[in-house]
């Protein structure tokens, strides 16, 4: 029998979500202490300006409050999606969508007090608004591109607090 390619190579990786043997395991964060923890998560809807002057008459209902409502959901069911994702009690989920010349800008917040962070919520749920906002216009162009999808910051955690600037990533001392 063929071994599959990562199978064959065993490296010993620091990244938490492998074993010993360089397998994947979901991490055991049980014996972590519960904190504060946010994070916030951005993502682009690229649109032309045709599309973004027929937004309000969408036939299929408002694109921008179905995609808020739509990310928000996606960071309540993001360990269903992520394979590794512990589920959380989210104890806040948003998602503020503004529109641009060259189309919606989308900010997405997740909070909890947890053992572990909510990044991938965040992130979830910025992405899945950003594809609701696709579906939603994609009869009118198919050309949409969603872009500049990116932990914008992230506070509490072993690793301590993040915030993204924009020529290069740094954590926060």
């Amino acid at each position: 029998m063929k071994e599959s390619l990562c199978c064959r190579f065993r490296i010993v990786p620091k990244l938490s979500h492998y074993d010993e043997n360089g397998s994947v395991r979901m991490v055991d964060v049980g014996d972590k202490v519960a904190t504060k923890r946010t994070a916030r998560a951005h993502a682009f809807v690229k649109m032309s300006k045709s599309v973004l002057q027929q937004l309000p008459q969408n036939p299929k209902g408002n694109p921008l409050e179905i995609a808020r409502i739509a990310g928000i959901q996606g960071a309540k069911k993001t360990s269903e999606l992520i394979p590794l994702c512990h589920p959380l009690g989210l104890t806040q989920a948003d998602v503020q969508i503004d529109l641009t010349t060259e189309g919606a800008e989308i900010i997405a917040s997740a909070s909890t007090t947890s053992q572990t962070g909510v990044e991938m919520e965040a992130l979830t749920a910025a992405t899945t608004a950003a594809l609701t906002i696709y579906d939603m216009c994609k009869a009118l162009d198919k050309s949409i591109e969603i872009t500049g999808i990116y932990l914008l910051e992230k506070t509490g955690g072993k690793s301590g607090d993040y915030v993204r600037n924009n020529e290069r990533d740094e954590s926060v001392e």
